[in-house]
């Protein structure tokens, strides 16, 4: 299942030429992550409470087209590959249909306290199984 969360570019995320600037893509990206792990219930006080976060280790994007100022866009997250501490991702914004940037995000599970890699909880990574797609 693609998840997918709309967006509006805003004055804050372009150049002086109106055009979105390149890395404010992995703040959308970014967001659709976030709000896709949230609707599988394990938002920010859940992942905190339980002494772990997720951490980006790999992004590879390629850029296709540019959004530009006030542009309505889509970012979307689908998980392809879950692992024992990492899982990755399957990205893109669009508008109206268009690809403008995709690629994929590694995203790995580490310890909150010391910032080192641990499994993915039983509970977490039983829920994201079911949403892995092919």
């Amino acid at each position: 299942m693609e998840f997918s969360l709309p967006l509006r570019v805003y004055i804050e995320d372009t150049d002086a030429g109106g055009i979105v600037y390149y890395v404010n893509y992995l703040k959308f990206m970014e967001r659709a992550r976030t709000e896709f792990m949230r609707a599988q219930s394990f938002g920010k006080d859940y992942i905190f409470n339980r002494d772990l976060m997720f951490v980006v280790h790999d992004v590879a994007l390629t850029y296709r087209a540019a959004a530009r100022l006030d542009d309505a866009l889509e970012a979307t997250a689908a998980l392809i590959r879950l692992a024992g501490a990492s899982m990755v991702f399957r990205q893109c914004v669009r508008r109206a249909g268009e690809v403008l940037v995709e690629g994929e995000i590694t995203i790995a599970c580490v310890d909150r306290a010391g910032v080192s890699p641990r499994r993915i909880p039983r509970e977490i990574r039983d829920v994201l199984a079911a949403q892995v797609v092919d």
